[in-house]
């Protein structure tokens, strides 16, 4: 009985397998859909990876099918071989009508599109308010787009979606007009290839016109009639004009803050050769890095720090009468956020390895969408991991006139067992701003309130601004690192902040 049922089921076995495709039909079956070439041309390797061998090429419109995925490479056949490319180099066939349905238009001025859908991640490029990308997907408060040749992501928190079909499509690639340089230094090449020879370098702040956009790459025009290429995603496209890059070596500079230093070499560390006062405009001799060498009055040269000034001789702004604000809102106010450390500076680590700059501008984030939606103007000191010098971060204050500059830190010392959020001021002009968020803090927050406290800090003691530096717990501390390093916390400290920063300015109303 036993033997006839075996043979039975080994019989069922065989015709089934019969049944199937065969293993050719098999990876035909696994296709997940067609694809692609968005760049010029792309490689084909032998494996999921750059460190594999190169075994053919593609060109841009190239269509080929997927087979399968590993990680953020898909797996092709090209000419009857197969092999792997990078998916950042493609575009499928569903994010094409997708993307004919959805355009996400920007909200805001320099929204940041970035490598991967976090706020820490690298920006490469910046929208407009106004300006509009194609969707390819979204998820969890995030879009990812196509803007001006670089797929990246946004936050949806800034931009409005346009579900019509007849939507306007995004800005094409020929109304780039110039693009501004957001590294330090940044080499241009004769091809838009990175193993080409370089023609030189250009500067972070710099403007050139815009020529050609190939892929990631972008034709500029130099001086004396040179053109070359640089790398998108270290600059800012635009469509506004230029006709000819922005020379910073020569021309004026015109100082911002009274009792500006300028030093004998380029350095904070340098001695104080002379003083500026807002308003004052000095011949730039050259540019060495982020300072000038400007000439001073008495004879000789001396430098001073490129944050602390701004190019061009400019008119000094006169005040304009802001609209009545009514209690609640904060229309007509512009609030600069800084969130502490980042790039090189990482701030404290907790004892479960929490670093500080990236909960600073997390939190800052936060409070900056609350801020907007009431109505205010915000600027954000730094919107990536990147470093900023404590006077640029005064210095933007200073350039926009804000009406408060709030510091965004997380706190840590050798007690571990000291706990507590803290409001810092330095100036009688900034301990109101202080009070007033201390105690929106304290009606949001279960952690102890260690009160209103004066605090020597750049960025206070150097501030002509309303400005306060909170201290939002203590990461040395085991059990509230891990209670501040939640989402949950960081929301509820940023409706704190918010909240303090709305009583504050409707109690100037009565004044």
């Amino acid at each position: 009985m036993i033997r006839k049922f075996t043979i039975t089921y080994i019989i069922f076995i065989l015709l089934m397998a019969l049944a199937l495709p065969s293993g050719e039909n098999l990876n035909v079956s696994a296709n997940t859909g067609g694809i692609e070439v968005a760049e010029a041309s792309i490689n084909v390797r032998s494996g999921p990876g750059l460190a594999y061998p190169v075994v053919a090429s593609m060109k841009g419109g190239d269509a080929v099918e997927e087979l399968s995925r590993s990680g953020d490479w898909i797996e092709v056949t090209v000419s009857g071989e197969t092999g792997w490319i990078a998916s950042w180099l493609t575009k499928s066939s569903v994010q094409a009508k997708a993307a004919a349905s959805k355009t996400a238009v920007s909200s805001v001025n320099r929204l940041n599109v970035r490598t991967q859908p976090d706020l820490s991640a690298s920006v490469l490029t910046q929208m407009n308010a106004g300006e509009q990308a194609t969707i390819l997907t979204e998820t969890h408060g995030w879009a990812e787009v196509e803007f001006r040749g670089s797929r990246g992501f946004v936050s949806t928190d800034y931009i409005s979606i346009n579900e019509s079909s007849n939507a306007n499509p995004a800005p094409a690639a020929s109304d780039v007009s110039s693009i501004e340089i957001a590294v330090d230094t940044l080499n241009v090449r004769k091809k838009a290839d990175l193993s080409s020879a370089k023609q030189g370098t250009v500067k972070k702040g710099e403007i050139y016109p815009v020529l050609k956009l190939e892929g990631n790459w972008v034709q500029i025009q130099l001086d004396d009639n040179k053109t070359g290429w640089v790398y998108s995603f270290y600059g800012h496209l635009s469509n506004e004009t230029v006709e000819k890059k922005t020379d910073s070596s020569t021309g004026t500079v015109t100082v911002q803050t009274n009792g500006t230093n300028m030093r004998t070499q380029a350095t904070t560390s340098s001695e104080v050769a002379a003083r500026a006062n807002a308003g004052d405009q000095l011949a730039v001799v050259a540019k060495q890095g982020d300072w000038y060498q400007v000439a001073l009055s008495g004879g000789g040269t001396g430098f001073i720090a490129s944050w602390v000034v701004a190019a061009g001789a400019l008119e000094l702004a006169t005040e304009e009468e802001k609209p009545a604000r009514k209690k609640g809102t904060l229309n007509g106010l512009t609030i600069v956020l800084d969130p502490g450390h980042g790039g090189n500076d990482g701030g404290t680590v907790g004892v479960r390895k929490t670093e500080e700059k990236g909960l600073t501008l997390k939190t800052a984030e936060l409070l900056s969408k609350h801020l907007r939606s009431a109505g205010a103007e915000v600027y954000m000191t730094r919107q990536s991991d990147a470093y900023v010098d404590l006077r640029q971060r005064v210095a933007e204050a200073h350039k926009v006139s804000a009406d408060a500059f709030i510091s965004i830190h997380y706190d840590a010392t050798e007690d571990n067992s000291v706990s507590g959020f803290t409001s810092y001021y330095m100036h009688d002009y900034q301990q109101e701003l202080a009070t007033y968020l201390n105690s929106g803090l304290g009606s949001k927050l279960t952690l102890r309130d260690r009160g209103v406290q004066p605090g020597n800090y750049l960025v206070l003691r150097e501030n002509r601004q309303a400005a306060v530096l909170v201290e939002l717990g203590f990461l040395s501390n085991y059990t509230e690192e891990r209670i501040i390093s939640s989402e949950q916390f960081r929301e509820q400290a940023a409706l704190g902040l918010y909240q303090g920063t709305i009583n504050y300015f409707d109690a100037q109303l009565g004044k």
